[in-house]
């Protein structure tokens, strides 16, 4: 029996009484990085898809997210090379940036994604159905004036950015990440509210591109979802950077002058500077769609599901950004693909969301996966074995530049329960560490691959060679 079968056995007649035949198998309510996964998926195990977008396909990771602010820093990482280029004998200088010239890169990089991607749905045979489009029941969606039901419905709908009581964003003095991926040139300052992944991203960008810039942030440190010595060791580099911060400060206001903006924080104290970009976090975008009224579970906006992705309304899905947890791109890629597997009858198995790999893409980048050891140390007391390998024994890494390390929180005797990795470029390594943290992988397993020399992946060795009892290239 196919795939198509299965969905519709399952879902005609359905356990809420529809006798309807509906438009299509799956129908997907956003077109971000859950939805088009999913519709992708759903139409090659063979089910008919339609996809709602009251944008563009690729959502908010392709073209005001993950895609063009990688852009940037790809760009600021040139700029610094230039500045530096005479610390490995070359002559080179860097004689300014222009915005014009970045910008139209990275529109470059978008419209190309963008073009591939649109032509991968349109070859795949899914309607896109273009417009706002608003639950208006149980599994259907009211786009203008046209309703279109599905067997089964997938909401994607994504997020926006937060702001704070008393900061008003106007999109010329006070950004979003979304403003700031279109300014027209370098601001001479910003200050940046919040130092998370977004805001930590972005303060790296401008500091490449030569701006004054300081980070505001309400908790203890600087990236405080990761382990406490990547937060310090993220703060020690963007100090010698210049780039300065303020952790455990809450803005109370924002005034305008006649230079750009005064933030006033508690206590007293008063940044000024041309720019603030506003990086508090994005809220899931489920207001005004419907969702509440056809009987959605919600949770301060957040759709609620099971771990099979399942909404309080049956043969109602939910993916992405709209789901409490992770906020990432991939998050929603993956839960896509699982929710069209699932409506296809293949049960595939949860995803572990402790398993998803995290990455800031500052400078230096800070890239994780499983526990920290607080959160280790939590579960499993002084059972818990940390070992940190500092990449100035690793050849790649005296190449390039950077300092950093590679850190693994595992079971004493046990799995490897977590590792984080700090450095220029080692968001690349991570990919390693998922697979090790997924398979719950021992030391022992680890220690005896052989990694490839000269490079920054060998640092992930030397960790686990050194979590064994046996270091190489480390003190034991």
């Amino acid at each position: 029996m196919g795939a198509r079968a299965v969905a519709r056995e399952a879902a005609t007649p359905a356990d809420d009484g529809r006798t309807s035949v509906a438009d299509f198998d799956v129908l997907v309510l956003g077109a971000g990085s859950g939805g088009y996964a999913c519709a992708l998926r759903a139409a090659q195990l063979g089910l008919s898809v339609g996809l709602v977008e009251r944008d563009r396909v690729g959502g908010t990771c392709l073209h005001v997210g993950c895609i063009p602010t990688k852009a940037l820093l790809h760009a600021a990482e040139v700029a610094d090379s230039a500045r530096e280029a005479d610390k490995v004998g070359v002559l080179a200088r860097l004689d300014g940036v222009d915005m014009a010239g970045v910008n139209a890169y990275k529109d470059g990089v978008v419209s190309r994604l963008f073009k591939g991607l649109t032509g991968l749905v349109r070859s795949r045979g899914i309607t896109v159905i273009e417009g706002e489009g608003r639950m208006t029941g149980p599994t259907s969606v009211t786009v203008g004036d046209r309703t279109v039901t599905g067997e089964h419905l997938v909401l994607a709908s994504g997020s926006y950015s937060r702001t704070l009581p008393g900061v008003e964003v106007d999109g010329e003095r006070v950004l979003t990440s979304e403003h700031a991926l279109s300014l027209d040139r370098v601001p001479a300052s910003v200050v940046v509210l919040g130092g998370g992944v977004i805001g930590c991203e972005f303060a790296s960008v401008w500091r490449s591109f030569g701006a004054e810039v300081t980070i505001l942030e309400a908790l203890p440190r600087l990236v405080p979802s990761e382990d406490e010595a990547c937060s310090k060791a993220l703060e020690r580099a963007f100090r010698k950077r210049g780039i300065g911060f303020h952790t455990g400060t809450r803005v109370e206001g924002v005034t305008a002058t006649d230079d750009g903006v005064a933030v006033t924080v508690e206590g007293g104290g008063v940044h000024e500077a041309e720019l603030l970009l506003v990086a508090v976090g994005r809220g899931p975008h489920t207001d005004g769609l419907g969702y509440a009224e056809q009987g959605i579970e919600l949770d301060r906006g957040f759709v609620v599901t099971d771990e099979r992705l399942r909404t309080s309304v049956p043969h109602v899905y939910a993916v992405g950004d709209i789901v409490p947890g992770l906020q990432l791109a991939h998050r929603g890629f993956q839960q896509g693909l699982f929710v069209a597997e699932q409506i296809a009858g293949l049960d595939p198995r949860p995803i572990d969301e402790s398993a998803i790999p995290r990455v800031t893409y500052s400078h230096p980048e800070v890239a994780s996966v499983g526990l920290t050891e607080e959160q280790a140390r939590a579960q499993h007391g002084d059972a818990v074995a940390t070992v940190t390998y500092d990449l100035g024994g690793n050849g790649k890494s005296q190449i390039l530049g950077t300092q950093g390390f590679v850190k693994l929180v595992s079971l004493v005797d046990g799995p490897v329960l977590g590792c984080h990795l700090v450095g220029d470029r080692v968001g690349e390594l991570i990919g390693e560490a998922q697979l090790i943290y997924g398979w719950e992988a021992h030391a022992d397993d680890v220690a005896p691959l052989v990694h490839a020399h000269p490079t920054q992946n060998e640092a992930l060795g030397e960790a686990h060679l050194a979590l064994a009892g046996k270091p190489l290239h480390a003190h034991s």
